[in-house]
């Protein structure tokens, strides 16, 4: 339902936030590597992701990604969906019509209806704080 930069941006943000929480700052190609994508690609996504206040980045020898934990307490997926590929995802018929609506629904309306429902629910349940707290503890996994 993502678009592949969103999948990338949400994947670093999870791995960034890991390594912020045990206090390390992550270069782009770390990132890249971390979420197998292609460097070029992470770092557009990254700036763009340090630019809506997501995250910050810090140059020179100890410089790199990080998230603070405010900011990993605060931001949800949905907050990288946002930035990265509208809300759509959340509004937009299932069979891409422009004119579907409770009113003049497509034929999947109601079904797809509640999977846009759950999705919302789904990225604005957990923080990057608690989704780097289940990759560090081994419950969960980036690759």
């Amino acid at each position: 339902m993502f678009s592949k930069a969103c999948e990338y941006a949400i994947k670093a943000t999870i791995y960034i936030a890991q390594q912020s929480y045990a206090g390390n700052r992550v270069n782009v190609k770390e990132v890249a590597a971390s979420v197998a994508a292609p460097v070029a690609f992470t770092a557009k996504i990254l700036q763009q992701l340090c630019r809506e206040g997501i995250m910050e980045s810090a140059r020179g020898k100890m410089g790199g990604f990080f998230i603070d934990e405010e900011k990993q307490k605060h931001f949800k997926i949905y907050d990288v969906v946002r930035i990265i590929d509208g809300l759509g995802v959340f509004t937009k018929c299932g069979l891409g019509l422009h004119e579907c609506s409770g009113d003049n629904p497509c034929p999947v309306h109601d079904d797809f209806k509640i999977v846009r429902e759950n999705l919302i629910l789904m990225t604005q349940k957990y923080s990057f704080y608690e989704l780097a707290q289940k990759t560090e503890h081994g419950l969960a996994w980036l690759k």
